[in-house]
């Protein structure tokens, strides 16, 4: 899988933009503040119709004006196909070979991709929401019945916690249940979904992280379901507790993931060397989990990693991530990398205009 070019249109800083990509390595070099990011969440927002940095989308329109829209080719082993995103005050449209996809599901999956970025070194340490914001990203890359049972749940969990919020004494506890009964019906098949993901990702990262580590370390990922006997029996038998906080206190909204390296804890008790290793080992093990879902490797997204990185882990993050995906990196200087193939385009950005070194 390959990102051929990319077209821009008042996305951020930049107000018309087109580029075309090396197939196997992308640098995009200069100073903070200039526009690297922006190029790579542009990317991203192609893929998945998000953001990784931000959940209002009118932070993603230019200043001043009331639309933007970002398109690109993707190579696939199947064919070529032409995506678009725009994003206007009424909302998004996503289309894939020149069709509207309304459904989410339908979209996602078309340009499948890793980002690592600074904030994904929180993935280990950070508050439970980046894991669970984590699991559905990049399960629904590559099952898109996820994405649908994820907004069912979340639309029924919307409506059950404002009914929480109602004087008690006109909450029916028949409608409760009805809310229960719909909350449960989707929530299983995500947590099903999550258990499954975790337990394939373990794998690959396991052997991954021990590469890293020379084989001193052993990696273990816990998927830690908030659901602990029936989940049905479980929601019922809080119904007063709910009531009381007016939110819903049990369901995969409240799961999380924890990392144990050699049985401890990385979170609580790891070095900060360690937690980065598990962060990338589970990253790098993406890369194989999507190749053995989809068939075709995904691209790759650097956003400024690789300052946060010692010598030895940016020669196995390049090393691993180029022998087999198209690969996009931002950063301030090359100084710091190394062993570079003599085959990649480098792009030099500054105050939001790109051009292409020589």
């Amino acid at each position: 899988m390959k990102l051929d070019h990319i077209q821009l249109k008042n996305f951020r800083n930049y107000d018309e933009l087109e580029l075309s990509f090396h197939p196997k390595l992308n640098l995009f070099l200069g100073q903070n503040a200039q526009g690297k990011t922006n190029i790579l969440e542009a990317i991203h927002f192609l893929a998945l119709t998000r953001s990784h940095r931000t959940s209002h989308d009118k932070e993603l329109i230019r200043w001043n004006t009331d639309e933007m829209r970002v398109a690109g080719t993707v190579e696939k082993a199947h064919g070529t196909v032409p995506l678009e995103v725009s994003l206007t005050a009424k909302g998004r449209t996503a289309k894939a070979n020149h069709l509207k996809e309304n459904r989410l599901a339908d979209y996602i999956g078309q340009l499948n991709l890793i980002m690592f970025a600074p904030e994904n070194l929180e993935l280990v340490k950070g508050a439970p929401s980046i894991r669970r914001r984590f699991l559905d990203m990049e399960i629904g890359q590559i099952r898109p019945v996820y994405l649908y049972d994820s907004v069912r749940y979340n639309r029924t969990l919307k409506e059950r916690n404002s009914y929480l919020k109602f004087d008690k004494a006109k909450i029916d506890e028949n409608f409760l249940s009805v809310l229960d009964e719909q909350l449960v019906e989707h929530g299983k098949k995500i947590m099903q979904e999550r258990e499954s993901f975790v337990k394939e990702l373990e794998t690959h990262a396991q052997t991954i992280h021990c590469q890293l580590t020379h084989e001193q370390e052993t990696l273990r990922i816990d998927y830690l379901k908030n659901v602990h006997i029936d989940y049905l029996t479980e929601l019922q038998k809080r119904h007063e507790h709910d009531i009381f906080r007016h939110q819903t206190s049990v369901g995969p909204h409240r799961d999380d993931l924890a990392f144990f390296v050699n049985g401890i804890n990385v979170a609580d008790f790891g070095s900060q060397g360690q937690q980065r290793t598990v962060a990338l080992s589970v990253k790098l093990a993406e890369i194989d989990l999507i190749f053995e879902e989809t068939g075709e490797y995904p691209i790759l997204l650097l956003d400024d990693v690789m300052s946060e990185l010692d010598n030895a882990r940016q020669l196995d993050l390049i090393e691993t991530a180029l022998g087999k995906t198209q690969t996009f990196i931002t950063t301030t200087t090359l100084d710091h990398l190394k062993n570079l193939p003599d085959g990649l385009s480098i792009f030099e950005v500054e105050a939001g205009k790109i051009k292409k070194a020589d």
